[in-house]
């Protein structure tokens, strides 16, 4: 980030003065509006009652979607953990944090998302908001890593990429139950204790405006259920884990019950109508147990069912209820979005690759056109429109989709369109060179 993050943060404290030229009405004069951002882990497009899926029963996170906007092209940035969450925080592509793969419990202890990177939840601050994460974190495991370095006021839960959901131990044998900076077991099912936080967190700052960020673990591995024993020991890690789809189907059940709570406790509070909740997943599916539903390939993967996700959002008496949109979207959008509803408006020396998708939530004003990139692995994409180009990072061996008549990968079109290919694979090159010049490395 260029300038000095302590003049960067007066600069965006001094700005709050003024309020966005975007719509006014999202901000209330009277009270700024709260924000609440739920993330799934690893939970797949065909996963979703909403979406079309009957494998589960996802009532509430149906009642938002039917309450406010269910997007049918939202994308994460990453098609694993890390990555999406780098791009949500910053609202920039990963590849300028550093932030490209997982940060492993076994290889990157010592590594993570650069504190001088600014996250949503420092601007949150800045503008008066009080902040908080419960769940998981996973950029970076350090306590210099830690989200109270990073703009929230308050943190409960773990920074690897999966616990024991009942022992709270990391699949290396590391305990992993934090407050704030420091190690502290709780007793409790890991997507319980997320909910039972953030319903307190509500409560306490319910005539504060505030911003909440639940990451959960579930869906992902391991794979248990609220009474399911133990998986993972201290010193010892993993064990070999059984897969049941009774366990699956209750970790989603479990986790939309707990977003059905949150909801709850804004409407019994009086506060439901001034505040903004979105729901998204952090990447597809895992192979294992979940569902891409029509889209090809699952997490880790550069075909839409790694990256296109279940997305749906709501503002009482201020996002028209019952929506279905196709605009093509993404997580870093979020960052912009959350600074437009919070009245923030952010200095021209924040360079992000998100855009404000308010004026279009609000009033259905479509932004520009755009190009959207993804880096997994080997490999790179670009989507412009309908097409949706793949490649090597030898810009080699091209890919080429239109998801507009083909949206699960089926066809290779790229030998009838080489005009395509040749100037989608230098937009993608460009924005390759771009996102990775002069990126420092994990910070460490």
């Amino acid at each position: 980030m260029a300038g000095n993050r302590r003049e960067f943060l007066q600069m965006t404290a001094a700005s709050l003065a003024s309020i966005c030229a975007l719509p006014l009405m999202a901000v209330d004069e009277a009270r700024k509006p709260n924000i609440v951002i739920i993330l799934a882990d690893d939970y797949g497009y065909g996963d979703v009652g909403c979406y079309g899926s009957d494998r589960f029963k996802t009532p509430n996170i149906d009642a938002i979607a039917a309450d406010g906007i269910r997007f049918t092209d939202f994308h994460s940035n990453g098609a694993v953990c890390s990555p999406t969450r780098a791009a949500l925080l910053t609202g920039k592509y990963q590849q300028r944090t550093g932030i490209n793969g997982v940060v492993t419990a076994a290889r990157h202890r010592h590594t993570g998302l650069d504190p001088k990177e600014i996250t949503f939840a420092e601007i949150a601050r800045t503008a008066g908001y009080k902040t908080a994460i419960f769940g998981k974190w996973h950029v970076g495991y350090a306590p210099k890593f830690n989200p109270v370095q990073q703009g929230f006021d308050e943190f409960i839960g773990f920074v690897s990429g999966n616990i024991d959901y009942h022992a709270h131990i990391d699949q290396e044998g590391y305990a992993d139950w934090w407050k704030q900076d420091e190690l502290k077991s709780e007793e409790g099912y890991t997507t319980d204790l997320i909910t039972e936080h953030g319903v307190d967190f509500i409560r306490r700052n319910k005539d504060n405006p505030f911003l909440l960020y639940l990451p959960h673990e579930a869906p992902h591995y391991p794979y248990q259920g609220r009474d399911d024993p133990q998986l993972y020991e201290l010193g010892v890690g993993k064990k070999q884990m059984p897969i049941t789809l009774d366990a699956y189907k209750e970790m989603i059940e479990v986790m939309d019950e707990g977003i059905g709570r949150i909801r709850r406790t804004l409407v019994d509070l009086g506060i439901d109508g001034n505040t903004f909740i979105f729901f998204m997943s952090d990447n597809g599916p895992s192979g294992r147990m979940g569902s891409s539903g029509p889209l090809r390939g699952n997490k880790g993967k550069i075909y839409e069912g790694g990256h296109r996700v279940p997305a749906v959002c709501a503002w009482p008496g201020k996002i028209e209820a019952g929506q279905i949109s196709d605009l093509t979207a993404m997580g870093a959008d979020l960052f912009p979005t959350m600074a437009a509803i919070m009245g923030v408006d952010l200095p021209q020396n924040l360079k992000l690759d998100g855009i404000n998708l308010l004026p279009y939530l609000l009033t259905g004003h479509e932004p520009p056109p755009r190009s959207l990139f993804w880096g997994v692995r080997d490999k790179l994409a670009v989507r412009r429109g309908d097409y949706k180009l793949i490649s090597d990072k030898s810009f080699s061996n091209a890919e080429l989709y239109n998801l507009g008549s083909d949206l699960g990968e089926k066809k290779d079109i790229a030998a009838e369109y080489p005009e395509v290919v040749e100037e989608m694979m230098k937009i993608l090159k460009h924005w390759h060179e771009d996102v990775n010049r002069g990126v420092h490395k994990r910070s460490g």
